[in-house]
């Protein structure tokens, strides 16, 4: 998606955010939801060896529940980013992310350290990896990606206000 095009409801704080980054942004709520998933595979097969009994009880029911729980944490964990990097891209309300990126960018500006990391790759690869990974948390559904790479691009819009934009 084009960042020209973008028209968020809220402002942009960044359109390709870097993995540890979005970890670092995780709302109570949004670890709720990942752990919600992640009981909700085996609570399934619970109630549904209880009120419909296949009589593999069992090892072969604590396997399935194991993998269950598994596969929810996977799901509850792309749920859980994908809520966090909508709200980086402005789609839903983004206030305490945006005091925080403030924050942080006052942090790394006193120490004369850039917002988004320096990189060791080639500009041409940072564009690459950079067009791979935008907006990439739209489409976890077909194929998770995310950006590990520190690169120049990110989309910000005149809606977050910091030090040099001003």
């Amino acid at each position: 998606m084009d960042n020209k095009l973008h028209k968020a409801p809220y402002p942009i704080i960044d359109t390709d955010p870097i993995f540890s980054r979005v970890i670092r942004y995780f709302r109570w709520t949004d670890i709720a939801v990942a752990a919600g998933f992640t009981a909700a595979g085996p609570a399934f097969m619970y109630w549904m060896e209880r009120y419909q009994p296949t009589g593999n009880t069992g090892k072969p029911l604590v396997r399935a529940m194991k993998v269950a729980a598994v596969v929810g944490a996977m799901s509850g964990f792309l749920t859980a980013y994908q809520l966090v990097s909508a709200r980086f891209t402005g789609l839903t309300e983004n206030s305490r992310e945006i005091k925080k990126y403030r924050i942080e960018y006052a942090k790394l500006k006193a120490q004369g350290k850039p917002m988004h990391g320096v990189s060791s790759l080639p500009l041409a690869m940072q564009r690459t990896a950079a067009s791979y990974s935008t907006w990439a948390f739209m489409n976890f559904d077909v194929f998770p990606m995310f950006n590990f790479v520190n690169h120049p691009y990110h989309g910000q819009s005149k809606g977050v206000i910091l030090d040099e934009d001003k």
